[in-house]
């Protein structure tokens, strides 16, 4: 259903600094929702997604089985003519999937109208965003991150959409799980619908903005600490080195005390020594001061 209303969205430079809100083309961006097409287009992109390798093989496949197990009459058991039947285990499979193509074709047009229709609604969310100019030159995936960040994007889906293809973009969203990029032209149904917002650039939708002053973008995102979550960590390193300092502080104290009792018997047995020497020699003073016992 078209209601023929002018749309806008937010504009921002490739730094993600914001400027003024710009006009959507007419042509595009009408105000088109058709739900029935859009639900035509993403399941025939998802069945087309499916390889259909799935296969099984049926009693003419089985190896074996190429004689009757036993005669037909005379051993009391039912009739059998093969192993191969599918009542056997190891048997044929009735019924069963073969290979086979699950895709679905929708003309062009009707292509063309759902992804019209899914980037109106994007649109009318407030979740479309137009970027001035992807100016990266070089892959750096910090640029991307600080990106989404300053866009005020972080923790949703994001479709970025390139004029043309743009590799240094691509590489740069590469290892941002939540962060799509793709050229303007191969944009589905599916993947307007499968993200939370888009970003597009201006180029690709007919609107070349002019440069304006911006601020450099940071390398890295700021990261706000928890501080639970870093006391809870300091906390179990301290753990972890009290343990692992225990059995060091009970092997050097019963070296000490070991220690200490060698000593207390090296000085105890010096002192019974030196007081055996000491007693001796009273002993014998005593027997050359004593006067001689004269005979009878």
């Amino acid at each position: 259903m078209a209601e023929n209303m002018t749309m806008d969205a937010a504009a921002y430079t490739g730094n993600g600094t914001e400027r003024e809100r710009v006009t959507l083309p007419a042509e595009l961006f009408d105000g088109t929702i058709n739900m029935p097409v859009m639900h035509q287009a993403v399941k025939a992109y998802l069945a087309n997604q499916r390889q259909g390798n799935a296969s099984t093989k049926t009693r003419g496949y089985v190896t074996g089985g190429n004689q009757k197990p036993w005669r037909q009459k005379g051993t009391g058991r039912a009739r059998q003519g093969s192993i191969r039947a599918p009542h056997w285990v190891g048997g044929g499979t009735v019924f069963g999937p073969q290979p086979r193509s699950y895709a679905q074709f929708v003309p062009k047009q009707v292509r063309a109208l759902a992804r019209k229709s899914a980037l109106n609604a994007r649109a009318r969310e407030g979740a479309l965003l137009v970027v001035d100019r992807f100016a990266f030159d070089a892959p750096k995936t910090s640029r991307m991150a600080g990106l989404v960040a300053r866009l005020g994007l972080e923790g949703q889906k994001v479709l970025v959409l390139t004029d043309g293809v743009k590799p240094n973009v691509f590489l740069s969203a590469r290892n941002l799980p939540t962060v799509h990029v793709m050229p303007y032209g191969d944009v589905s149904a599916y993947h307007v619908l499968w993200s939370d917002a888009v970003v597009i650039e201006g180029p690709a939708i007919g609107h070349e903005l002019t440069p304006i002053a911006e601020e450099p973008l940071p390398d890295k995102p700021a990261r706000t600490a928890k501080p639970a979550k870093a006391a809870k960590k300091a906390a179990r390193r301290a753990e972890a080195e009290d343990a692992e300092a225990r059995p060091a502080k009970k092997r050097a104290t019963k070296k000490a005390a070991a220690k200490k009792g060698a000593a207390k018997k090296a000085t105890a047995k010096k002192r019974a020594a030196t007081s055996g020497r000491s007693a001796a020699k009273k002993k014998t003073a005593a027997k050359k001061t004593s006067p001689k016992k004269k005979g009878k």
